[in-house]
């Protein structure tokens, strides 16, 4: 563990963290605004350099031996916020509306839960590892919130991006309460052994 805060996978990290900010601007602008659809497109590139940012930085770190405790607490982190603050604009220009407000609902309470639970866990010395369904999780939320940045734009293009966006993210959300189940199932039982 001899990476440092300034190592690359850090920065892609802190990468990720900082395109946040940036989709929302572009997101309000036209909301608020009345902006051009094409900064739509304008936020989509930066999620998915953003995306790509979040399959690079572990590959770097394992392959240069650059890992480090900052880089283990910020990347979930930068996941949850690229993720939670995509679906929070999304929902405020009416893209995610309705019953579909559920599955972002759900997304965003399981992410706070585990998150939780994670500290939790944490000060009693108790590492719940990532599943792979997880892992295939958080790329069907990418995935879906992609579809969903592009909307409108992407809707003028392709009829249905909009649609097909709202499905994965519904989706998203079921292996995100069922993933979400797993890991308080594995949390339990450190929890429930250590009031015995």
């Amino acid at each position: 563990m001899n990476g440092h805060a300034y190592s690359l996978p850090n920065l892609l990290t802190y990468g990720r963290i900082a395109a946040v900010p940036a989709i929302a601007v572009c997101l309000f602008a036209i909301t608020i605004y009345g902006a051009g659809l094409w900064l739509r497109w304008v936020a989509l590139a930066i999620f998915l350099v953003a995306a790509i940012t979040d399959l690079l930085d572990g590959w770097v770190a394992r392959s240069y031996g650059e890992q480090s405790k900052l880089g283990q607490m910020l990347d979930p982190i930068a996941d949850k916020l690229l993720v939670g603050g995509s679906l929070f604009m999304l929902a405020a220009d009416d893209t995610i509306r309705g019953w579909s407000l559920w599955a972002a609902l759900i997304i965003l309470c399981r992410e706070i839960l585990v998150s939780g639970l994670r500290e939790f866990l944490a000060e009693l010395r108790v590492s719940v590892p990532v599943s792979r369904l997880a892992k295939w999780k958080t790329m069907m939320q990418l995935v879906a919130v992609g579809f969903l940045l592009a909307g409108p734009a992407g809707d003028k293009m392709f009829p249905g991006i909009t649609m097909t966006g709202i499905t994965l993210l519904w989706i998203s959300a079921l292996l995100t309460l069922y993933t979400g189940f797993d890991y308080f199932r594995a949390g339990v039982k450190h929890i429930v052994g250590d009031t015995k």
